[in-house]
């Protein structure tokens, strides 16, 4: 926890409005294409960041209050959960880096990270409080039993040590994926080490990436399992790096696509960790492409990225609707454009991987493979989005990132724009008939 800080500011009151060529469409027919985000009014306010607690719960949040009259202009929550995640023990035994320091052991990564609270990468026991706790140490170098927590247990013995166990095998593969694929270092990029606190509250159904100390918590579960799976750590440490970057407000569009960068970097993490956490590339397989679905007590996942509505409540594609969802729904179209991105999508429109929006040829758009689409995708969150940025920026962000990496007109570039037209952002494209991945297309590409 923090105490409360404010920042003057001029503020902007945003609104949507058509562009004149869509003023007489349905409003069931509006492309992500068709509205715009342009400023109503600006005030003088304050930015007042509040990171508090109220006994167990965190209460996050970020809101902007009139300077005039005191009324609240805007405010969204700063808790980046995976809310009602779980986590089963499911990795079997795995190398954790330690520190041995005289006869003891701690769980201090000394080959990942500098600097930060504990001048390397930790793994924490909050012991079921709301504080990070003490790092976890031992008098041997074999830690946990492979079993869920014991609710009312110790959580130092064996048993205790398992979500720490956890905990460190997912914040060393998110290190080594984010480094050996891309070169970035850490959440911040710069090498700035990091923590996780384990054992966080009382059968907490919970995970959340704090911005106050640049660090994660995770809780037992009571409905699920422990939540330290690897796509769970992974999602969790991508809240980072979109802090430390574009810094996606956590509300409407925005929040949406920052959601789905954490789902996005979740999956490709545990794709890297099932081949074995090493290679300068992320493999093609190795990940199921739904979230939670390990810490989950009846294996049912929180979120499918290929058909986001199978939860209930996400949407499968864009529309006006989207920016009054929770962030953790109006990710689902985000997470649909980067599956089909990776691996394509089917022509049965029957089936979970059909979009009614593919109207080019073919009718099932090629896949770039997962490695292409998340070099594309981070490079448009770490260098080219705003902290604003909605689905249609991010579309022309992403256009953008794939040309710089793959050439104007490649491939790769018409895959970014059959991807977002298939969850109805901007209009769909014929891919070229013969050039290979990485190389300009023929001026067919157009779109028609």
């Amino acid at each position: 926890m923090a105490p409360p800080s404010a920042e003057l500011l001029i503020y902007p009151v945003m609104k949507m409005e058509r562009i004149p060529e869509a003023q007489d469409k349905p409003e069931s027919e509006l492309n992500a294409l068709d509205v715009r985000d342009v400023v109503d009014h600006y005030e003088l306010a304050y930015l007042v960041r509040t990171r508090m607690q109220r006994a167990d719960q965190p209460l996050f949040f970020d809101t902007v209050v009139s300077a005039k009259d005191g009324h609240i202009v805007e405010r969204w929550s700063m808790l980046q959960t995976v809310v009602g995640v779980g986590k089963s023990q499911y990795n079997g035994e795995v190398p954790i880096s330690t520190t041995q320091d005289g006869a003891t052991f701690r769980m201090l990564d000394p080959e990942r990270g500098t600097k930060g609270a504990y001048g390397a990468m930790a793994i924490t026991n909050a012991n079921n409080s709301s504080k990070a706790g003490e790092m976890y140490t031992n008098s041997t170098n074999t830690w946990g039993d492979g079993k869920q927590y014991i609710r009312g247990g110790s959580t130092v013995d064996a048993n205790g040590q398992t979500a720490a166990v956890n905990a460190m095998w997912g914040l060393m593969n998110t290190y080594d994926a984010l480094k050996n694929v891309l070169g970035w270092q850490s959440l911040d990029g710069h090498n700035t080490a990091t923590y996780i606190a384990v054992h966080v509250n009382t059968a907490y159904d919970n995970a959340y990436y704090s911005d106050t100390c640049r660090c994660m918590f995770i809780g037992d579960g009571s409905s699920f399992s422990s939540l330290g799976s690897i796509d769970v750590i992974g999602h969790e440490m991508g809240h980072g790096v979109t802090a430390a970057t574009s810094d996606l407000v956590y509300s409407g569009e925005s929040g949406g696509l920052n959601e789905a960068s954490s789902d996005i970097g979740g999956e490709v993490v545990e794709a890297y960790a099932r081949a074995g956490g090493k290679g300068d590339a992320i493999p093609a397989g190795g990940n199921d492409w739904m979230l939670g679905t390990e810490i989950s007590r009846n294996k049912t996942p929180l979120r499918w990225m290929y058909r986001p509505s199978k939860d209930g409540s996400s949407p499968d594609a864009w529309s006006t609707s989207l920016k009054r969802l929770d962030v953790h729904y109006s990710s689902g179209p985000n997470n649909r454009m980067f599956y089909f991105l990776a691996q394509g999508s089917k022509a049965e429109k029957d089936g979970d991987y059909y979009s009614k929006y593919l109207v080019k040829s073919p009718a099932a758009m090629s896949g770039i493979g997962t490695d292409k689409a998340f070099r594309i995708w981070f490079k448009a969150n770490t260098t080219k989005f705003t902290s604003s940025t909605n689905y249609a920026d991010a579309r022309a962000k992403m256009v953008e990132a794939a040309e710089e990496l793959y050439g104007k007109g490649s491939v790769e570039a018409v895959a970014v724009q059959r991807a977002y037209a298939a969850i109805n952002v901007g209009a769909d494209v014929d891919e070229p008939a013969t050039a290979e991945p990485g190389t300009e297309a023929p001026d067919a590409v157009a779109a028609r």
